[in-house]
Formats: structure tokens, sequence, C-alpha cells
């Protein structure tokens, strides 16, 4: 196995960002343990401690409700340096979290750790693994039962947070339905950190909280909050990763599940995997999300576009189309991939989701090349990922026209997709 020029560096901001068996994102901006980060944070851990990597899952679902779901945020101990806390989410759990959720990667992770527990000969590997197959596959069935009640095959977002991609341009058409009105008081927090020129604008932040204290109200019911949500977008980001998730969790049901659990697991994923085929659009080369308040697509482009690469091996056409739409997106980048392209009106370099370059972003896209056939084109944004990181350090995201690292820095994704993408370059 390679030595990487900055791992030492990368283990060290995992070890200075470990509040206890849970790592934070980054000191001070984000302050808790954030749902779709620790399963990245996890299979950066298990590169070279494994025991460590299966705790930082087990801390997660520490935050599990009854119903299944994984909130997005998980608020082990108290911090005053971000807002919203767990005084206005208000959910009552047993383990304050907050309302929502975030992309499904805790499957994908799973599979990493416990296949590098069996490689690495690491003692009750099974037993661990079986404890943590039974939270993701209650998530899964939340996921299906709370965000796909019409049967679509795609699962939605509720709020744009949970996307993880907060304010994407995709979500500008929908979330100006949204009210700026709240009945919380804003304070933030995150442009005390980093520069507002990076960061959601306050209107945005209007917006989110308004979903807040709509969904507060709704006591976070699930089929409460279905009926009243004023923001409800069928995501491909989302359905892509629960699918490879679901596909994950299929592999871990062969030694670690029963033959219904198999049987269960085969319908989610053949549900999700139809559901998403139907989003792509030939004319756009790339996949597209539903506004289902609207009725329509949303084409704006985003780097969501490609994650159903990560679930679905495409056609030849569908194939060669994708990959030639993503080179355009990284031309005359210093580093790609923009999560917005430099064609399009909404982009900007700087500005958190509306452009700049993600490393766990690239991680995905790149899996899915790879699982697509596009090998060349994946170890290249790996590479251009790689040289970003160590020339900028381990920042939260990147300029994609200079590669200048933005938002946050010492962030622990990046330290862990560094360790990850740096050993296939």
């Amino acid at each position: 196995m390679n030595t990487l020029p900055k791992e030492e560096a990368a283990r060290a901001i995992l070890a200075r960002n470990d509040r206890g068996g849970y790592t934070v994102p980054t000191d001070r901006l984000y302050p808790f343990q954030w749902n779709w980060d620790s399963a990245f944070v996890a299979m950066g851990f298990a590169v070279f401690d494994v025991a460590r990597a299966y705790r930082e899952l087990e801390r997660l679902v520490e935050g599990q409700w009854d119903d299944g779901m994984i909130p997005h945020i998980v608020f082990h101990a108290p911090s005053d340096t971000y807002f919203p806390g767990p005084d206005v989410w208000g959910t009552r759990h047993r383990v304050p979290t907050s309302g929502i959720t975030q992309p499904p990667v805790f499957g994908m992770a799973l599979r990493h750790v416990h296949e590098a527990a069996l490689a690495s000969g690491t003692a009750g590997a099974a037993e661990r693994t079986t404890v943590l197959f039974q939270a993701a596959l209650r998530s899964h069935r939340w996921w299906l039962s709370a965000r796909d009640p019409d049967g679509l095959g795609l699962v939605s977002i509720l709020h744009p947070w949970e996307s993880g991609s907060d304010n994407s341009p995709a979500w500008d058409q929908a979330l100006a339905r949204v009210p700026t009105t709240t009945t919380t008081a804003i304070r933030r927090k995150d442009t005390g950190h980093v520069d507002a020129s990076m960061r959601p604008r306050d209107e945005d932040y209007q917006r989110f909280i308004h979903l807040v204290d709509t969904y507060r109200d709704c006591g976070w019911d699930p089929a409460r909050q279905w009926a009243a949500a004023p923001f409800k977008v069928a995501d491909v980001q989302m359905t892509a990763i629960l699918a490879r998730a679901t596909a994950d969790l299929i592999y871990l049901a062969e030694s670690l599940g029963t033959d219904d659990e198999k049987a269960e697991l085969a319908r989610m994923h053949a549900r999700l995997c139809d559901g998403l085929a139907g989003r792509w659009r030939p004319a756009l080369s790339r996949f597209v999300d539903l506004d289902l308040i609207a009725g329509r697509d949303i084409e704006e482009p985003t780097q969501a576009a490609f994650i159903p690469l990560v679930a679905l091996e495409l056609d030849a056409a569908q194939r060669d189309a994708a990959t030639a739409e993503i080179e355009r997106w990284l031309d005359g980048m210093v580093v790609g991939v923009p999560s917005t392209p430099a064609f399009s009106p909404a982009f900007e370099p700087k500005r958190y989701w509306r452009g700049p370059v993600w490393a766990v972003v690239n991680w995905l896209i790149c899996d899915g090349l790879r699982l697509n056939g596009a090998e060349d084109l994946a170890r290249r944004i790996e590479r251009t990922t790689v040289r970003a990181i160590e020339n900028a350090g381990f920042c939260e995201y990147f300029d994609p026209t200079t590669g200048e690292g933005l938002g946050g820095d010492t962030f622990s994704w990046t330290a862990a997709a560094y360790m990850v993408l740096g050993r296939r370059t």
C-alpha cells in the first residue's frame, strides 16, 4: 500500500476532530456529528483503524429514531457555535438530534468497513457488522415508507439540508415558493467562522428555518410532514445513494442476513433502480430531479446529475453521453467536478454548492464512472482532487477555477477522501 505525502496530516485531522468515538466535520463551524460526513469518515478510518471505523458508525446510530430515520445531526455534546441547535429542532428524541436526514451513505460505508475488517483479520467484525446491518435496514425501510409513499421508486427530500447540497441551484425555484417568515429567531453562526461570500445567503436561511418550523409543528411525524411540505423534491442524488447502499446491503446479507431480508432488499433495489432509470434525459445527457409540487423536471445542472452512475450500469449510448458531459464540465477547470458547471448562469465558484468542488462528491462520481467502465476519467478526476488537497490543504471545498481551498479547514471528510482516493491514483 502506497504512503501518501500528506497521510500523516490527514490522520492528525481525524484525531483532532475526534470527540470520543465520533468525529465532527471541523471544529466550531460544525461541532456535532453529521450523518453522511461520518459515513465517509468511517471509510477513511478503515484505511488504518478498523475498530475506530466501526465506532464512528455505532455512535451515529445512537441517534437513530425508533421509526428507522438516521438524523442528519446527532448532538452528543452541547456547543454554542452552531445554529440551529437542539432547542430549535425540538425533536424530543432520547439523544438530542435534528429532525431531518441526509444522504444514506451509511450502507456503503458499512460494506467498506466490513471488507476492511475481513482483510485485516479484525476480531468481532461479523458481530459488529450484523448490528449495524440491522440499523441500516431499518433506515432503508424508513426511506421507502416515509419518503416514497406513492411508490415512484424515487425518494424525496423535504428540506434542502437533507440533500447535503444545501443551497444548490437545483432548489432555487422550489425554494422560492417557501415563505421567508419564521417563528424562530435566526442567529447564524456560520458566517462568524467562514466568509459570507462562501455561504448561503440570509434569504436562503430564512426559508430553511421556515421549513424547520413547519415540520416541528407537525411533531416530526413523517405523514404529517409529507402532507404539509411546501418543498418536496424527488432527488436523484439521494435515490442513487440509497440504491447503491441497498446493493451493498444485499452483498452483506449474503453472509449476515436472512432469506426474507435478502428478498426485501432485492425488491427495494429494483424499485429504486427502476425509478432512477426513468430520470435520464437524453437531450441533456444527464439525470434530473423532479419537483413533486410543481410536477416538473428540475433541469438546472448540478453534480447530482451524475451521482446515479454509482447505482446504475448505463447502456453504451448513455455512458458515452454522460462521460462526454462530465468532460464538458471539466473543460477549463483546475479541479473538477464543479457542483455547478461554469456554463450555468448560476455558477459561483466560491459559494458553497453553487460551483465549488467537493472531494466526497468526486469520490461518488468516480465510483460511478468505474462501475460504468470509465476508469481513465475516474482516475483523472481523483488525481486532480488529491492534488488540490495537497496544494491547498484539507479544506471543506475548492474553487474549480483556481484550486483555492474554501469554507472550513481541517475538514474530516476531506482527510478521509484524501486517504481513500489517493490510493487509487
